[in-house]
């Protein structure tokens, strides 16, 4: 076999040049025509195939895809909130153990809205987890106080929360919305913290005039219209608004906001005439953008006052309503400032007004329309633009309001205000708990 073979291979060799290429080219195509048929016949009787097999966790997987959705459940809103309490309970023991898929499951149940697909995705991740006895026990011991202590029905543990007004207060508040926020962006002011004082403010109507707020609040849901010593849905008096001016102009002054506010509450008006435009923007009950704005700078203004003499209080609101409520003479910056203000009487409870207003600012009420801000206060960094300026000056409405000076009127001798106006509030002189500059 080996001779026949070399013999074959010197008669090859002896061949020409191109009749060896020839040979090697016709080899080639030879080999090649081999490795084609065998791969197709390879194929054809199924060798390449993988015949898979069934997984192991196909029947837990199925009890996953069984379990109840949103979709198919009849739950009422407030079934569906409490079964969101539930589970955010059960996720909290599954982060002890699984931080990153809780933190995964958290978010996108959220984007699914759907608080049942909380289980599903649990019950998924369980199918890895093996040899988990502390796991597995805690989860126990969640179910276990879950079902020993059953949902409650109690109203909201802000008591003075509970009822119809603040219910109709909410709504007239959003109403509102756009013209807070844009005052926000325009002081660069949380607008929470605005509403905060505005819910001060209307509060105390609900005892100091009720017939008014049943008569306004109730069944329109609109704010009401102060215009007896304090002006506008914020109680705004007209000396602290020209105050507020002066410090916008005043480089020097310790409440001064920077070079990006200066314009903000400028004139179109000049002289004695200024003192009429003034009233005109705060009882104006068409159109509260300008009480906001003032309120707004009664804020950015105090916490820079305290920021400038070394305290910081951009994260205590409740000390910022209180300064606003009690004003600029009793701001006076300390290292241990102190929630208080004006008494107001809610049925039969005294709160502060510093407190009603942290009360709704950590409560959660309205933070959809009015979220938290990473930072409360804002610096300007640029000016504001004509075209802000030009808008701010045009938001004050032809409405017709009660003469300027009717406070000073003995009351026995007041003149009614025009129909389209809303009530006339005297709510007094403010009571206070306490001196604040000296507590």
């Amino acid at each position: 076999m080996a001779s026949k073979l070399s013999l074959a291979f010197q008669s090859w060799r002896c061949r020409s040049g191109w009749r060896k290429v020839f040979d090697i080219v016709v080899g080639l195509f030879a080999l090649a025509g081999f490795a084609i048929i065998s791969a197709w016949a390879i194929y054809q009787l199924g060798f390449t195939k993988n015949r898979g097999a069934i997984d192991r966790n196909t029947r837990s997987m199925l009890s996953v895809d069984e379990m109840k959705s949103l979709k198919d459940s009849d739950l009422t809103d407030e079934q569906v909130q409490q079964l969101w309490m539930q589970q955010y309970v059960k996720l909290a023991a599954f982060s002890r153990f699984y931080p990153t898929n809780a933190q995964l499951i958290t978010q996108a149940a959220q984007y699914s809205h759907d608080p049942m697909m909380v289980d599903r995705m649990m019950k998924a991740c369980s199918l890895y987890i093996e040899d988990a006895a502390d796991y597995q026990k805690v989860m126990r011991e969640v179910e276990q106080i879950l079902n020993k202590y059953p949902q409650q029905e109690t109203g909201n543990v802000i008591t003075w929360m509970n009822g119809a007004e603040w219910d109709a207060l909410k709504d007239a508040i959003v109403r509102d919305k756009a013209l807070i926020v844009e005052a926000g962006r325009l002081t660069g002011v949380e607008p929470r913290l605005i509403v905060g004082c505005l819910i001060g403010e209307q509060i105390r109507l609900f005892n100091t005039n009720r017939e008014a707020i049943k008569k306004y609040l109730g069944p329109v849901k609109v704010l009401n219209v102060q215009s007896q010593f304090s002006y506008g849905v914020n109680g705004i008096k007209l000396m602290t608004a020209k105050t507020i001016e002066e410090h916008l102009k005043d480089p020097k002054s310790e409440y001064y906001m920077g070079k990006r506010y200066e314009h903000l509450l400028d004139y179109t008006v000049t002289g004695a005439a200024q003192d009429d435009e003034r009233y005109k923007r705060l009882v104006d009950y068409r159109n509260h953008l300008y009480s906001y704005l003032y309120t707004a700078c009664i804020l950015h203004q105090t916490m820079l006052q305290w920021k400038r003499a070394g305290y910081d209080i951009s994260d205590r609101p409740d000390v910022l309503f209180t300064l606003f409520n009690v004003g600029f003479s009793q701001s006076v910056p300390k290292p241990d400032p102190v929630c208080g203000g004006s008494h107001i009487r809610i049925r039969d409870k005294v709160y502060t007004f510093g407190a009603i207003g942290f009360d709704f600012y950590y409560s959660g009420e309205l933070a959809e329309d009015f979220p938290f801000w990473r930072q409360r206060f804002i610096p300007g960094d640029e000016d504001l633009t004509d075209e802000e300026i030009a808008y701010i000056q045009g938001s004050v409405s032809n409405c017709k309001r009660p003469p300027r000076g009717l406070e000073y009127m003995k009351k026995d001798s007041v003149v009614a205000a025009p129909v389209e106006t809303l009530p006339v509030i005297d709510d007094g002189e403010d009571e206070y708990a306490g001196t604040y500059a000296n507590e």
